[in-house]
């Protein structure tokens, strides 16, 4: 019989996580989430407006931008879905701001000037879910409304995806004025993206990434004024990427100005009629420096959460018992309070995995962990002793 998530358990792992996120965060700073979703994917996961809005909540998220999961009844057009979105977003007091999914193959442009003329105010794209690249006629039409309504188009930039980047950045250039948001990084084509793409005025990178050290990267290859708090509910939460956002702001050594660009300042210019916000030049260097010990923790804990989505639980057990042992050394210098944070946190993980809906909290406690593993920033102390 599998029992209920221990909440006793959660909560004091996760007590110091929350404690340092209400440190970090400038007060007052607003939070928007550029990607959520509302409705039905096929993969079976889904999300009500009550739970976004609860999830938003527990992150003190004021907005978000929402758009319709890869719905089993998208077709056509996904006219149904989007439809239900907005509808949503009309029921949430002004806190989501509703984007229609578009399939290129089903009469683009039409459903999206259905849609922004009931009040949808961006566009979203996935070229993995509806299995399309950049170089047909049809993108250029939706990329040009994009510019003559002056929305926004956040596209799927994630896992899953075959080399795009050319394609995408070619169309992209054509458009100047064309604002995109691209999702989790880019880290489909990082590189080059944030390569060809760095003189175009319009282009936003969401950090709904798995793995932080991702998003790390993106802080030295993108203007912390083009990088937007983002979650992807429901494949993440907004409270835990916040964690990841203020870490990685101090991590950068951000000003309070460019940390409140990145939490919501950014996103609430553009939705609100402003424009974007002047840039200033990527804050990180080229190099990561973790300790070795914290590398460790970092490469097992990472496998964990992937493992735990795809149902591999021997394989997540195995990665937690592995971060576990690492965390353990006798001889910490100047990681002892972060591993004992960490190894807390991974401990209280193991305990929860078998609990009903003891995944989901198992792997928001393994996130923290490798967030922390990843942004700590080494004292002199730290780097001799390693």
């Amino acid at each position: 019989m599998v029992s209920r998530v221990n909440d006793s358990l959660y909560a004091d792992a996760l007590a110091p996580f929350l404690a340092e996120a209400a440190e970090l965060r400038p007060p007052g700073a607003e939070v928007i989430d550029a990607h959520t979703h509302l409705g039905l994917d096929e993969d079976g996961r889904s999300l009500t407006l009550e739970q976004l809005l609860s999830q938003l909540d527990a992150a003190d998220a004021r907005r978000a931008c929402v758009f319709a999961l890869h719905d089993p009844e998208r077709h056509p057009s996904y006219r149904l879905p989007n439809d239900r979105v907005l509808a949503w977003a009309n029921e949430s007091d002004g806190r989501l701001v509703p984007f229609c999914r578009l399939d290129p193959a089903e009469d683009p442009r039409d459903e999206a000037e259905r849609c922004l003329a009931a009040g949808a105010r961006g566009i979203k794209l996935h070229p993995r879910a509806q299995e399309f690249v950049f170089d047909g006629p049809e993108m250029g039409s939706v990329f040009a409304l994009a510019e003559e309504a002056a929305v926004p188009i956040l596209i799927h930039a994630g896992r899953g995806l075959p080399p795009l980047a050319d394609g995408l950045a070619e169309l992209a250039l054509r458009h100047p004025g064309a604002v995109l948001i691209l999702a989790h990084g880019a880290i489909c084509d990082q590189g080059i993206l944030t390569t060809r793409l760095a003189d175009h005025p319009g282009v936003l990178y969401d950090m709904s990434c798995f793995f932080p050290l991702d998003v790390i990267e993106l802080f030295a290859r993108v203007p912390a004024e083009r990088i937007v708090f983002a979650s992807d509910p429901p494949y993440g939460m907004p409270a835990t990427t916040l964690y990841l956002a203020l870490r990685l702001a101090r991590q950068a050594r951000l000003d309070e100005q460019s940390t409140r660009a990145v939490l919501g300042d950014t996103m609430a210019s553009l939705l609100d009629g402003r424009g974007l916000p002047a840039v200033r030049p990527p804050r990180r260097g080229t190099s990561i420096t973790l300790s070795g010990r914290l590398a460790r923790v970092y490469g097992y804990a990472s496998l964990v959460g992937p493992a735990l989505f795809t149902g591999a639980g021997e394989q997540a057990q195995a990665m937690l018992d592995m971060a576990l042992a690492a965390c353990r050394d006798p001889q910490p210098g100047g990681d002892g309070e972060a591993l004992e944070t960490i190894g807390a946190a991974l401990a209280a993980a193991k305990a929860l995995v078998g609990e009903q809906d003891g995944p989901r909290a198992a792997i928001d406690l393994v996130y923290r962990a490798i967030v922390r593993a990843a942004t700590e920033i080494p004292d002199d102390e730290t780097i001799a002793a390693g």
